[in-house]
């Protein structure tokens, strides 16, 4: 299918010829119709030799009226513009050109209609100096055509050309994530809520889960009940297309005109863009109306340079990099101004100066690449850059990346590079290993019974976005990660003061393995329960349960003296051979117990496990 919307002053008969190439009233309402003016927007559709089928999207050609011919004028990909014969080039015109212009629309075909109400050679006129005025804008030249849909003058010829600038439309990305702006929402009893919509990118079929992005900051998840386009029921619908999705999960009066039906997760809704913009930013009023898609949202302009602009809209809206803006003074006659979105998350402006550099990027910014916004921001993980290119980008590497000059080095770098899921510049990689290195060194040095850093403190102290990151990061710069924590090789536990009663505890172990100092002796020779812990850590000792600590043989010369008793032995019988008191002794049986060389045969018993 293709979509084409028509433009063109008021009473200059784009309604007649819609009617006449397809057989459909696009006037929907009764009011309309009894005052022969397009109030809001018609839809009509016919089949075309050569073109297939063809939507006809038909906006109102009065000024009053010029937000709702936005609204069908945005989403889509061509457009018909019509000049009555009679009448010549008109206000409406005009303003109607400008919002093509300011789209950016690329395809459009000139019909000069009312051929019955003018002479031939004043037609030809007029056709001639419409198809110059157009030429000077986004659409170039472009074929004319003139018409009397009364008559029937020209009709073939109308749908001839209409079937040429078809074949020149370019293939819709049929795969791609959805963006549905509704332009019209409404209750059918029985079946519940139903938006239509020009679908110009994607598919959408029965069954899918969508989000619904409006007036709320917050989206509902909805799902597709039915799918009709052309007034025919459709299993699933692909772009470009008109269509009319049956939700469920939504209720009444929920969705509006202006809404937008996305794939989710697909899109990010911002309320700040940098824009480039196609006039000059100081002829904009620090308060404007802007036209996207469907959606008409005051918003304030921040002059960044004199093409430039940074804009925060009055609610979030579903952006992309590359969108078409129309800025527009409601109450200036023809003040519309076309911007161009460069940016969806723009970084705070908070230094003197900050407004006029970034300005300069904005304006220099011809198309959003990769490496232009990773050297942006530093970072950007695939995710974000999927939200902000539109497609994914695929997983981080450096086959992403083409080398750039180094003015400073005088060859070719690549100075983006991948690592964990994020893309980043090397000085941003550089940045964070030296900020894990710090981390890592200052705990070293502050806490030397605990020197070791928890993966997931290192992260956060160094701002590294995430622990795969990390790893990647500690990996590289050659520091050792065991048990979810990272240090410098080699790197163990000091009691620095506390060695000395170490030495004097070791010393009397040694002369009476099973003697365990008590916890105020512990407490007078400095060892605390960080200092144990670090000794048992370097293996000087063993810890077991009620404060009770042995040497590192402690468990082996028990079992030993335990393996010589008479199987199986008594808790009493233990104590003895050990020559130690039941403060010891337990723990040090349900030690061994925990390790499998005792075996508990019942209350008193155990036995040696051969």
């Amino acid at each position: 299918m293709h979509v084409i919307a028509t433009a063109g002053h008021v009473d200059h008969g784009k309604s007649t010829l819609v009617r006449a190439l397809t057989g459909i009233e696009p006037d929907r309402w009764e009011a309309e119709r009894r005052r022969g003016l397009t109030i809001d927007l018609g839809y009509a559709w016919t089949t075309l030799p050569g073109a297939g089928e063809v939507a006809f999207v038909d906006v109102p050609g009065h000024r009053r009226f010029i937000g709702n011919m936005l609204t069908g004028l945005g989403p889509a990909p061509a457009v018909l513009v019509v000049v009555a014969a009679d009448a010549g080039w008109s206000a409406q015109s005009e303003e109607h050109l400008r919002a093509i212009d300011a789209l950016g629309l690329t395809h459009g075909l000139l019909v000069v209609t009312r051929a019955d109400l003018a002479d031939p050679a004043m037609a030809a006129r007029v056709g001639a100096a419409a198809r110059e005025r157009i030429s000077a804008s986004s659409l170039g030249e472009v074929d004319s055509v003139i018409v009397s849909a009364v008559s029937g003058q020209g009709l073939d010829d109308v749908r001839d050309a209409l079937g040429r600038l078809c074949a020149t439309l370019p293939a819709p990305v049929r795969d791609g994530r959805v963006r549905l702006w509704v332009d019209r929402a409404f209750t059918i009893p029985g079946s519940g809520t139903v938006v239509t919509g020009t679908l110009g990118a994607g598919t959408i079929a029965v069954g899918d889960v969508l989000e619904v992005a409006g007036r709320s900051e917050t989206r509902r998840r909805v799902t597709v009940r039915g799918l009709q386009s052309l007034e025919r029921s459709r299993e699933a619908v692909t772009a470009v297309a008109r269509v009319a999705v049956n939700l469920r999960g939504v209720a009444a009066g929920e969705v509006h005109r202006g809404d937008a039906l996305l794939t989710p997760e697909g899109w990010r809704s911002t309320a700040n863009v940098d824009v480039r913009t196609a006039g000059p930013v100081a002829d904009l009023p620090r308060e404007v109306l802007c036209h996207t898609g469907t959606a008409a949202v005051p918003v304030r302009v921040r002059p960044l340079s004199a093409g430039a602009a940074r804009l925060s809209f009055e609610r979030p809206l579903p952006l992309a990099n590359g969108d078409r803006l129309i800025l527009r003074d409601p109450g200036t006659e023809g003040a519309l101004t076309g911007a161009v979105v460069v940016d969806t998350a723009p970084a705070a402006l908070t230094r003197r100066g900050d407004a006029a550099r970034r300005g300069a990027e904005v304006e220099a910014s011809d198309q959003v690449t990769l490496a232009d916004e990773v050297r942006r921001r530093g970072h950007l993980s695939r995710a974000d850059a999927t939200l902000l290119l539109g497609h994914d980008p695929g997983p981080p590497s450096r086959e992403h990346f083409s080398p750039v000059e180094s003015a400073r080095r005088g060859h070719r770098v690549n100075d983006v590079v991948g690592v964990g899921d994020y893309f980043a510049t090397r000085e941003r990689v550089a940045a964070w290993t030296r900020a894990v290195l710090a981390v890592v060194d200052r705990r070293a040095a502050s806490d030397p019974l605990d020197p070791l850093v928890p993966m997931a403190a290192a992260r956060d102290a160094a701002g590294v976005p995430d622990l795969v990151v990390l790893e990647q990061l500690c990996d590289a710069a050659g520091l050792q990660v065991e048990r979810g924590r990272v240090c410098r090789p080699g790197t163990q536990p000091s009691l620095g003061p506390a060695q000395a009663g170490l030495d004097h505890l070791l010393a009397r172990l040694t002369e009476d393995p099973f003697a365990a100092p008590e916890a105020p002796d512990l407490a007078a020779a400095g060892l605390g329960p960080r200092e144990l812990a670090a000794a048992e850590a370097l293996g000087r000792l063993v810890r077991l349960p009620d404060d009770i600590v042995l040497l590192p043989t402690g468990p082996a010369q028990a079992m030993r003296i335990l393996a010589a008793l008479a199987q199986p032995f008594t808790t009493s019988q233990a104590r003895q051979a050990l020559g130690t008191t039941r403060r010891v002794a337990i723990p040090l049986l349900e030690h061994l117990d925990q390790r499998g060389w005792t075996r508990r045969l019942d209350a008193g018993h155990r036995e040696v496990v051969r």
